[in-house]
């Protein structure tokens, strides 16, 4: 039987994402919004789990700080272990020291619609980027008053961006498009320039039309490069190679140019309504987890043992829809999920 989940409540703001600190293994950090993030303020939460023999015992915050709008991501620096950044519903993104109450000690404010995402660089680890519906995903320094580069990565609402764990200037993004696009930071078209923040690039290595309709979440795995998942509107999660190119163009997207390509390796099929977050574990290469508007959190293995089905297990304790889900980086098969009905689950899988 699988033992209850330390749960989390949070009266009157629901999550929208989870992140665990790189530097501190029981530290969580929660981006959450008043009225579902409609409209209102918005709350970071940063949490502390307590590990027990048989898994998380109990999670408390230690404190939070108000936002004038909501909160859709957040990321954890690399390279400070008490500074970590949040993206808003106003546009804007924010650099916190859990150190220090009440306020931010930066802000950034060039999008021009709701970011929805940010991820910090593991491997350039004084680097983050941010994507935003307004299609563009921008490149940041905490040191600089401004972006270091603006890519037009999409014609349509950019979901999320994330920097490849292998390679330091690639990245990969999803959006409502239904494609998923590779960026080499490297090509001649993205060297930083004083003005970059002005005018936005776009030049994409591959494009993979991964979905018909919107691709909500996407993710590097760990130990395989050039291997992500996908998921979103069409409630699958499929797990993409994206060594195989062509050159070509996109049907439909004739204006992003490169080559195309990407194979489906596996499908994993099962939620009832849409996925809205997909992640590899940090500790195996064929296990993820995922988050969907049925209400539940699911693992999956994509290779598993002769005869067993894929899905390991069903995480549905949630009472509304769990948007966000996020593996232990230091206790292995440990995981948060977080959902609109204000509860922060972690639990041992």
């Amino acid at each position: 039987m699988n033992a209850p989940p330390a749960v989390l409540h949070t009266p009157g703001f629901a999550h929208y994402n989870a992140a665990w600190s790189p530097f501190h293994p029981s530290r969580i950090a929660l981006a959450s919004s008043a009225n579902y993030g409609l409209v209102g303020n918005g709350r970071l939460h940063i949490a502390a789990s307590n590990m027990g023999p048989g898994g998380p015992a109990a999670v408390a915050v230690e404190k939070f700080y108000e936002t004038q709008d909501g909160l859709f991501d957040v990321a954890w620096s690399e390279i400070h272990e008490n500074q970590l950044v949040s993206a808003s519903g106003d546009g804007s993104i924010k650099l916190w020291d859990v150190m220090l109450n009440d306020r931010p000690i930066r802000a950034w404010h060039e999008h021009t619609r709701e970011v929805f995402s940010v991820d910090w660089s593991n491997l350039k680890k004084d680097q983050f980027i941010s994507c935003s519906w307004d299609g563009m995903v921008k490149l940041w320094s905490p040191e600089h008053p401004r972006s270091l580069a603006t890519l037009q990565a999409h014609h349509a609402c950019v979901y999320q961006a994330l920097f490849s764990p292998h390679q330091p200037d690639v990245l990969a993004t999803c959006s409502t498009d239904g494609t998923i696009r590779l960026f080499d930071l490297r090509a001649p078209a993205f060297a930083p320039t004083s003005n970059s923040f002005t005018a936005p690039l776009s030049s994409p290595s591959l494009t993979v039309p991964a979905s018909g309709t919107e691709i909500l979440s996407i993710d590097w795995n760990k130990y395989r490069p050039f291997t992500l998942a996908s998921a979103g509107i069409d409630k699958i999660v499929r797990v993409w190679d994206c060594r195989m190119v062509k050159l070509g163009v996109v049907p439909g997207g004739a204006e992003s140019g490169g080559a195309v390509g990407g194979v489906c390796e596996s499908q994993l099929m099962g939620h009832e309504y849409a996925v809205r977050k997909v992640q590899w574990s940090p500790h195996r290469p064929d296990m993820l987890a995922s988050a969907s508007y049925d209400m539940t959190c699911r693992i999956w293995s994509t290779n598993p043992p002769a005869g067993r089905p894929h899905l390991v297990r069903i995480h549905d304790g949630h009472t509304e829809f769990v948007v966000g889900c996020a593996w232990s980086l230091y206790e292995e098969g440990v995981l948060a999920s977080c959902s609109w009905d204000s509860n922060l689950h972690v639990f041992r899988v």
